[in-house]
């Protein structure tokens, strides 16, 4: 067997492999998938050396440890939160070299959700419509890790980058979305459109890498029945018969019959991976040019 391996010793609430996704195949209805904090994860490759689109691991809440059986160069990103090297302290959001088969253990996020971590050569398990990425909902990709998992790992090919500060935004203590209304907002009342806009919403314990769900006022409809199914889309805002938004993540299905009030900007979803639950949301409606 490989030493290039990384054995997983302790998988975690929820561990995934996690690249840039697989896009352009919803109309074969595969979701994206992906890394949901998508600048933490190509920071972490950029700091060990690898292309952006190499495969990283993707933590949630509690961390992992895994053992490597050759020495290996990682950096963790992301959520903040404690990082060992058999047992003594080691930097987080900074190139660090693990021996072989020393326990790294990427302790519980002190803030947001979600660490990544990347290790030089990628992890290299085998590409399905060429990602490596978990799909939660499809089920493409590897299943979530397990104790016991052991994953091979690619030969580096790049020099790691030495670094003193780590210019990413830390966890949001509020979660700011700039949503552009549509295509569905005529099935809503423009009382529901104004308590989009200032509600008091907060992030639910029920979300994950398929959607945000929200807590907070419901949204009247205008409109009763449902919609035939139609195309979703990467930060659609669903509201389901309960009335509360659900802004759609990475894992998100490519159709659905509920109306979508809103349109998330992408560049506001890296935030929503990292929000915990309980995190005030704020939707910011800004109108089409």
């Amino acid at each position: 067997m490989t030493d290039r391996a990384l054995a997983v010793v302790r998988a975690g609430a929820l561990t995934t492999v996690q690249d840039q996704g697989r896009p352009g195949h919803a109309h074969l209805g595969v979701p994206r998938s992906g890394a949901l904090d998508a600048p933490a994860a190509a920071l972490a490759n950029r700091l060990v050396g690898n292309p952006v689109e190499a495969a990283v691991l993707e933590t949630t809440l509690n961390g992992c440890t895994v053992r490597p059986r050759s020495v290996v160069t990682v950096a963790v990103t992301g959520a903040p939160c404690p990082v060992t090297v058999g047992g003594r302290p080691a930097p987080w959001g900074a190139p660090v070299r693990v021996p072989a088969g020393a326990l790294l253990d990427i302790g519980p996020a002190r803030a947001g959700v979600r660490s990544y971590v990347a290790v030089a050569g990628g992890v290299a398990v085998d590409p399905v419509l060429g990602s490596r990425s978990t799909d939660l909902l499809s089920g493409l990709g590897p299943p979530p890790l397990t104790d016991g998992t052991v994953l091979p790992l690619g030969r580096p090919d790049g020099v790691h980058t030495r670094v003193d500060v780590v210019p990413h935004p830390g966890p949001p203590s509020e979660l700011v979305l700039r949503v552009t209304p549509g295509p569905r907002d005529d099935w809503f009342t423009a009382s529901a459109l104004r308590t989009l806009a200032t509600g008091t919403y907060r992030v639910s314990s029920a979300s994950n890498r398929i959607g945000l769900r929200t807590d907070g006022p419901s949204l009247e409809r205008a409109v009763s029945g449902e919609l035939p199914s139609e195309g979703m889309v990467l930060g659609a805002v669903q509201v389901p018969p309960d009335g509360r938004p659900v802004v759609f993540l990475a894992d998100h299905p490519t159709t659905g019959g509920y109306p979508v009030i809103a349109v998330v900007r992408g560049a506001d979803l890296p935030a929503a991976a990292q929000a915990v639950p309980g995190t005030p949301v704020r939707f910011m409606v800004v109108r089409r040019r």
